[in-house]
């Protein structure tokens, strides 16, 4: 989950609507993109510290270290001459199997993305933090960019992510949630992570409520968002696939008499054929379709001719 952002004091504290201060940028910058390593828990800690010091805390150090080890390739960072300066967290699940209704802590299991699945469909978003001192310098739409990227190359449907609403504690008394986001959407109002998020392509799926319990400045609402993979292709199992369509053919046949077992077979595999033709996949014979063989039991009484018959 796009989870958490420091709140930043405005220049003006009774204007709602205001932007963060912008702080003193870095100067002389080498930015390098690159995979988040178990030696950098220290460098994340410290940001985390600054960033959340109001929202939840900081990645224990055995479930940064379970992140890494459950999807390494999914964990990205930032460094500026050597320094670790912003961090993304991400895993892959199956969606089908969370849905819209799902908490953060269910869906991450609790930050140790114990539900990571190689398998599955969709690149989640789990945590994005980029040091104060770094903001307004597009290191946050880097890492999104990471993230495109390397759904893209995962052949992945899509990337989702849950996200706060930290702007909304100015306005819930005045308008329900689903007004606050179409406002922020119609750029009438500026939400510190959800207008960063429409920026960089993604639409909102679903309000949610205690997706983040302790978030207050949300009122503990977050938006559901997703960006879709355009270059996806369905992958195609040969074996244990799921098929969102299942033929069936039904077959109605005149009864006739058999001179053999043998032939009454051809006569089923002829229905067989023609209803293969049609990529079908069970084929339905009428409910007493086998009783021409029952000829051969004429001499005795109904039900003993079925139990000779089975």
């Amino acid at each position: 989950m796009e989870k958490k952002r420091k709140k930043t004091k405005t220049k003006n504290e009774d204007k709602k609507n205001a932007k963060p201060v912008a702080k003193k940028k870095p100067t002389s910058l080498k930015l390098k993109l690159r995979n988040t390593k178990p030696s950098d828990y220290e460098s994340i800690r410290e940001i985390m510290d600054m960033v959340y010091s109001n929202a939840g805390g900081t990645w224990k150090k055995e479930e940064f270290l379970s992140q890494l080890e459950h999807f390494p390739e999914g964990q990205f960072c930032i460094e500026d001459n050597g320094k670790l300066v912003a961090a993304v967290v991400s895993m892959i699940v199956k969606y089908s199997n969370f849905g819209d209704k799902h908490t953060y802590d269910q869906i991450t299991t609790e930050g140790y993305l114990r539900n990571h699945d190689p398998d599955g469909d969709t690149l989640y978003g789990v945590d994005i933090f980029v040091n104060p001192s770094y903001q307004g310098l597009r290191l946050g739409r880097r890492l999104y960019d990471a993230r495109k990227e390397l759904c893209q190359n995962l052949n992945l449907r899509r990337i989702i992510v849950g996200g706060r609403i930290p702007g909304y504690k100015n306005f819930f008394d005045e308008m329900s949630p689903q007004e606050y986001i179409t406002k922020v959407k119609d750029k009438e109002i500026f939400d510190p992570v959800l207008s960063f998020q429409l920026a960089n392509g993604f639409h909102v799926r679903k309000i949610m409520t205690n997706y983040f319990p302790e978030d207050k400045d949300s009122k503990t609402y977050a938006t559901l968002l997703e960006w879709i993979n355009i270059y996806y292709e369905e992958k195609e199992l040969l074996i244990g696939g799921k098929k969102p369509i299942v033929r069936v053919g039904v077959v109605q046949w005149q009864m006739r008499s058999v001179d053999s077992f043998e032939a009454f077979l051809k006569q089923i595999e002829f229905f067989v054929d023609a209803v293969a033709g049609y990529k079908a996949d069970f084929v339905l014979f009428p409910e007493f379709f086998n009783v021409p063989l029952m000829a051969k039991y004429n001499e005795l009484s109904p039900s003993d001719a079925i139990r000779s018959l089975a």
